[in-house]
């Protein structure tokens, strides 16, 4: 069984909409701005990518709305665009033949951040009886299978910035398995006073007060990244069950996943690479490819000089010096943890549609010593094999390889691994 992407649903500081967050991305717009959901001026981190002027009632119904976080409003948001995007409605199929696995890396802070209040403020009954499920890690997987009456294999990857690849390699399972569709990908909404601090406590965010200076991947000039909220949705579907439903040929197949860890200390990068590096060449393998396949790598970007320079040095040892063009423009809207690599999942598929190479975000004085061929300028090049790759705090590392469709009527390409 091939698993094939049919649908996309992106919310993003970059924009709500794919054609939004693509057009934005190809022009270089900064997303980074200062927080505005709350009074931030004592915080060292005052900066973030945000969505603008989300409205919840056009996505969210009331009765949900209250029950739960903004992270589960954006993934009920880019839910919606994928199943659209797709031509795909659950209740017209089986309700074992679809699922819902996403990533997760925070959870629900602004609902809990509210309950907090209020129990400090007026004590253990002011706290409402929904803070039990909006929080938790696994709420908008479970309220977007309710919602949509999905009955298929059910889950939540939690591995901060890497789970939305994580989501999408166990999606590839699933369908192995025999589920016709499943909903993959994640959001997050991690900028509230609590989780502002818990992040900080990472030591990882930059305490720049300009937007232009807040997250830069790969620039002299990096020191650390700012938080940011969103991510994407994407539908993924047995390839024979597309066709029985006549539905769209869709983006690109997953052909090849692989998940490794450091085995380091959690608090900091490993040095070397070493495993970084194992988790891209297993899933190019996987893939049935060799690295010279690979048109684009959408590369981690964590926007500091020892994570660069590692992430650096894994591309450099797979690709060679130059090897690839390697792109993150994750730089224009922030970190968005389990979001984030869905979103460049997301990106990755619009590009390989267009044809173009986004450029890195943020990116101004682009170090050397790195030795990558980073983007620059939208780059026009056929994309028939991409590679995306994500860290997450404590040592997680995974890798995705996609690969485009072949043309209308031409047989499909080799399955890839596991």
């Amino acid at each position: 069984m091939t698993a094939v992407i049919t649908g996309l649903g992106v919310v993003a500081p970059t924009g709500v909409g794919a054609a939004e967050h693509w057009r934005a991305t190809l022009a270089g717009e900064l997303a980074v701005r200062r927080i505005d959901s709350f009074d931030a001026r004592g915080y060292a981190t005052q900066l973030a990518g945000q969505i603008p002027d989300f409205d919840v009632d056009a996505h969210v119904p009331g009765r949900l709305a209250i029950q739960t976080d903004r992270w589960t409003w954006l993934a009920f948001a880019a839910t919606a665009m994928a199943l659209d995007d797709a031509g795909y409605d659950p209740a017209a199929h089986d309700p074992y033949a679809t699922s819902v696995i996403l990533g997760s890396g925070s959870g629900g802070n602004e609902f809990g951040q509210r309950e907090i209040q209020a129990l400090w403020s007026r004590g253990r009954k002011a706290v409402g009886v929904y803070q039990s499920i909006a929080w938790f890690y696994a709420a908008s997987t479970g309220q977007l299978a309710i919602h949509h009456g999905t009955k298929g294999p059910c889950g939540v990857l939690v591995a901060d910035a890497a789970s939305g690849l994580d989501s999408l390699g166990w999606a590839d399972r699933a369908i192995r398995r025999g589920t016709g569709a499943v909903l993959a990908g994640g959001t997050e909404a991690p900028i509230a006073p609590y989780a502002l601090t818990a992040q900080m406590a990472g030591g990882k965010l930059s305490t720049a007060t300009d937007p232009r200076a807040g997250y830069k991947p790969f620039d002299r000039a990096a020191a650390g990244h700012v938080p940011g909220e969103g991510g994407a949705v994407l539908l993924v579907e047995d390839e024979e069950a597309v066709r029985a439903r006549s539905g769209p040929a869709g983006y690109a197949t997953l052909a090849g996943y692989a998940a490794t860890h450091d085995a380091h200390h959690y608090r900091d990068t490993a040095p070397d690479g070493r495993q970084y590096a194992r988790a891209v060449e297993l899933a190019v393998e996987r893939a049935g490819l060799v690295p010279s396949d690979i048109d684009m790598v959408l590369a981690d970007g964590a926007g500091r000089p020892d994570a660069d320079a590692a992430e650096a040095s894994a591309l450099r040892a797979v690709f060679g010096p130059f090897g690839v063009p390697v792109t993150a423009p994750q730089g224009l809207a922030g970190r968005l943890l389990a979001g984030g690599s869905a979103l460049n999942v997301a990106t990755a598929l619009l590009a390989m549609r267009a044809g173009v190479i986004p450029p890195v975000g943020n990116l101004d004085d682009p170090d050397p010593a790195y030795g990558l061929d980073l983007v620059r300028e939208p780059r026009e090049r056929p994309l028939r094999a991409v590679l995306v790759a994500a860290r997450g705090q404590g040592g997680f590392n995974s890798a995705l390889v996609l690969r485009a469709l072949p043309p209308h009527g031409a047989d499909a390409p080799a399955a890839g691994g596991r």
